[in-house]
């Protein structure tokens, strides 16, 4: 079967969870964003991550929270009753919390994480506390909190004003990627590798196993 041709899209289209990563240093190539928000159909790139497996596990996770808070007696809203789109001048922000609690006045956003514990998830709340008070009128006048869930322990994001700082590295973070011109690509075999752009749109990608120069010294 033949791949499906890359097109570009008419308006910029950025998803929540590219973000997080960039925000918090842990990825640089913006490219590998700007290009995903600009192009549909892309050719992705072959991984042997077991998405099956993460799917089970994720579900259980999220199944697990959602009975312990309708036990609580509270109004639980799942993944894609959760889905949003905030449109901007530049381009349009989708995303899909796991769990939202409704209470009164107040909400909870949870995201179940199945994995080790990373300073990116954190983000991906913030990022919903602020976003969807702007796109959905459920939420306007909400007080959002938030809870990153794991197996062992829960970090909480306090409800309140997101930090200045935070909103303003936000809005030209995505202003970049929605930029018709694109970023500098910045390859690396570390971050390459969890990359799912193929080479056949990113012929700078780097796949082979060296992670960093490797040389002596007998100044020390």
């Amino acid at each position: 079967m033949a791949a499906t041709p890359t097109t570009p899209r008419t308006f910029p289209y950025i998803w929540t969870t590219w973000l997080p990563r960039i925000l918090t240093g842990e990825n640089s190539c913006e490219w590998a964003i700007w290009f995903k928000a600009h192009h549909q159909g892309w050719t992705r790139q072959p991984s042997d991550f077991d998405q099956t497996q993460w799917l089970l596990d994720h579900t259980a996770m999220l199944n697990e929270q959602k009975a312990q808070w309708e036990t609580k007696g509270q109004e639980v809203r799942v993944e894609r009753q959760n889905s949003f789109r905030l449109r901007g001048r530049t381009a349009t922000l989708a995303g899909q919390p796991d769990l939202i609690v409704e209470r009164s006045n107040d909400a909870l956003i949870i995201d179940v994480k199945s994995g080790q514990e990373q300073p990116w998830h954190t983000v991906q709340v913030m990022i919903y506390q602020w976003a969807l008070p702007k796109a959905s009128p459920r939420y306007q006048h909400a007080r959002l909190a938030g809870e990153v869930v794991y197996r062992d322990r829960i970090k909480r994001v306090p409800r309140g004003a997101l930090p200045g700082q935070f909103i303003e590295q936000l809005g030209s973070t995505i202003r970049r990627i929605a930029a018709d011109t694109p970023p500098k690509r910045v390859p690396s075999p570390q971050e390459c590798r969890f990359c799912d752009i193929s080479a056949a749109d990113c012929p700078e990608r780097m796949d082979n196993e060296l992670a960093f120069d490797d040389a002596n010294t007998d100044d020390f």
